[in-house]
């Protein structure tokens, strides 16, 4: 198995933007980071920062719009479609 780490930061001035990313997502979601190892905070603490991050990356986009059901003439039903913009 290899040892690489792929969560390199290929622009040395965006390590401390990230940082400040971080510790906004971890406030927003109630979790206490402090500056440099944290080590102590649990699977599910750790993984509600990342995904608190990535939903503010990658906004999933939603269209809502009624149309005619077609197996109950005269009813509507709600059509929605979600687009997510995948880097």
């Amino acid at each position: 198995m290899s040892n690489s780490n792929s969560n390199k930061i290929m622009v040395p001035n965006a390590r401390e933007a990230m940082n400040k990313f971080k510790m906004e997502a971890a406030n927003e979601v109630g979790v206490n980071l402090k500056q440099g190892y944290n080590g102590d905070l649990t699977s599910k603490q750790a993984g509600s920062v990342g995904g608190q991050m990535v939903k503010k990356m990658i906004p999933i986009k939603t269209a809502n719009f009624q149309r005619a059901d077609r197996t109950a003439a005269g009813h509507q039903v709600t059509v929605t479609y979600q687009a997510e913009l995948r880097l």
